[in-house]
């Protein structure tokens, strides 16, 4: 137990470790604890907040084979009634060493952390590739918007080549013109036509 103990020690030191109800009340509301630890000679009345607090934090529990004086001497008080353990490595380690003690009444709490353990180790794995893709730009960060798609130059319009043929109509008047044009360069250098002798006027007497 003495080893146990010291565990808990390290993780108060390390700064995962909560102390007391509120500070267990206050951990299992932000669900940030892993696991609540109870003296084994705390009152009834602090055993049923102790599994509230589970159930609010959708977290495990245990009753340490261990009174208040001890656990409060592991973590630097006179006396300790419960605790909130905030990591996952801490805490798998704790139920690990007490199902080595007692299989029967840890060993199931004990599983159920090494698979929490091996999902949020696999969970740290992925983030840790994904932020190298971020580095070296193969991936976007969580959250990040897709940079607007460059948006294509304007194609010049074509010209439209049916507005350039003439139509009917201009076609027709096209002929008219080059008809007159003839015409009046048919009689362009042309003599003017003598008139007859009946053609004269009479002069009135």
């Amino acid at each position: 137990m003495d080893k146990i103990l010291s565990m808990i020690g390290l993780a108060k030191k390390a700064g995962k470790l909560e102390v007391g109800e509120e500070p267990t009340a206050a951990a299992a509301r932000a669900r940030s604890a892993r696991l609540l630890l109870l003296a084994d000679d705390a009152a009834e009345n602090s055993y049923r907040r102790l599994r509230h607090f589970a159930d609010a934090g959708q977290c495990l529990y245990l009753r340490l084979p261990a009174t208040k004086e001890a656990l409060g001497r592991a973590v630097g008080r006179t006396s300790c009634a419960m605790a909130a353990v905030t990591d996952i490595g801490f805490a798998e380690a704790i139920a690990k060493r007490l199902a080595a003690q007692d299989p029967e009444r840890y060993g199931e709490t004990a599983q159920r952390l090494a698979v929490k353990a091996q999902r949020a180790a696999q969970r740290k794995l992925e983030q840790a590739r994904h932020e190298k893709n971020v580095r070296t730009g193969k991936q976007k960060r969580r959250g990040e918007k897709e940079p607007p798609a460059s948006i294509p130059a304007e194609k010049k319009p074509q010209a439209d080549t049916r507005a350039a043929r003439p139509t009917r109509a201009r076609r027709e008047a096209q002929r008219r013109s080059a008809q007159r044009r003839a015409s009046a360069s048919r009689f362009l250098n042309a003599r003017p036509v003598k008139k007859g002798k009946g053609s004269a006027k009479r002069e009135k007497p």
